[in-house]
């Protein structure tokens, strides 16, 4: 039986959610796609493997004993992908980059360094976390805490970020001078799993109530907005410039928060010669940039 690998992996997106709305978003599809390509695979296998009802999506008795060969189908696949290109000393590398971080530069060095080579990118959401472990891209360049599992990777910390505090352009501190934590003792700060920024919790702001806290599934923009409504703000690594474009958002630099890593991942038997100057570029680039904060970081 052919069996397509890419409708085995969305099956097991599907029983890890259990709701075909959020696997629809964790695999960017649309979620009539992605029940069509489980139609497909339940078609192909002659059974039904899940039972749908309006509070989300169950295995069935089929689906639970498929489950786990699924798994190891995934891993043997991409064990073998691995073994092969492992074989042939690859001259390409595919150069995963988590949302805040721009990677140009360190980039189109790596080009330069090796003009022979075949360097590509790939922008990753965070809530990616497969595609190193697929062998979608051969790095991940991200700021820790990491939202995946580390065994199997190798993890180089190549940098110490400051942070910002992002707010509304009228709040009280958006004044431009850097701002300690104690400036912030009336906002309930809130770790983001697996991201390096922290949120507040949404407050009322004068007449208007407090809305919701975002959710899992709101996008980067959604986040933004409570900011620039002044309901809540935020830590960003310095190097986080997306809300940087925005006139009705600040950033300041905070002064006593602990710092947050820009790290290197990649598995830990590939022997790709690429990754070794991948990694010293990133080094080269990164140390530059903190020199150039250095200098440029407000006095008094």
């Amino acid at each position: 039986m052919d069996v397509d690998l890419r409708l085995v992996r969305y099956f097991t997106v599907v029983a890890e959610y259990g709701n075909f709305g959020r696997a629809a978003t964790r695999l960017h599809l649309a979620q009539p796609s992605l029940s069509r390509q489980i139609q497909r695979l339940e078609a192909q296998l002659g059974v039904r493997l899940f039972d749908r009802s309006p509070q989300g999506s169950s295995l069935t008795d089929a689906g639970q004993a498929f489950l786990p060969g699924a798994r190891t189908l995934l891993q043997e696949a991409e064990r073998a992908a691995h073994t092969a290109r492992a074989a042939v000393r690859p001259r390409a590398i595919t150069v995963g980059y988590a949302e805040g971080l721009v990677i140009t530069a360190w980039v189109q060095e790596l080009r330069r360094r090796h003009p022979d080579g075949q360097v590509r990118t790939r922008h990753l959401d965070w809530r990616d976390t497969q595609a190193l472990a697929e062998g979608r891209v051969d790095a991940l360049l991200a700021y820790g805490p990491l939202p995946l599992p580390t065994d199997g990777f190798r993890v180089a910390r190549l940098h110490e970020e400051s942070r910002v505090l992002v707010m509304s352009a009228r709040h009280r501190l958006a004044n431009g001078r850097p701002v300690s934590l104690r400036a912030l003792a009336d906002e309930e700060l809130v770790t983001c799993a697996g991201t390096p920024v922290v949120w507040s919790t949404p407050k009322p702001v004068g007449d208007r109530p407090a809305p919701p806290p975002p959710a899992i599934d709101d996008s980067f923009e959604d986040k933004l907005e409570l900011i620039a409504t002044g309901h809540c703000v935020a830590l960003f690594p310095a190097g986080d410039r997306r809300a940087a474009v925005r006139e009705d958002i600040a950033l300041v630099p905070v002064i006593d928060v602990d710092p947050c890593e820009v790290v290197l991942v990649t598995r830990a038997d590939d022997r790709n010669p690429l990754l070794g100057s991948l990694e010293d570029v990133a080094r080269t680039w990164l140390g530059a940039a903190s020199r150039r904060e250095n200098d440029e970081l407000p006095v008094g």
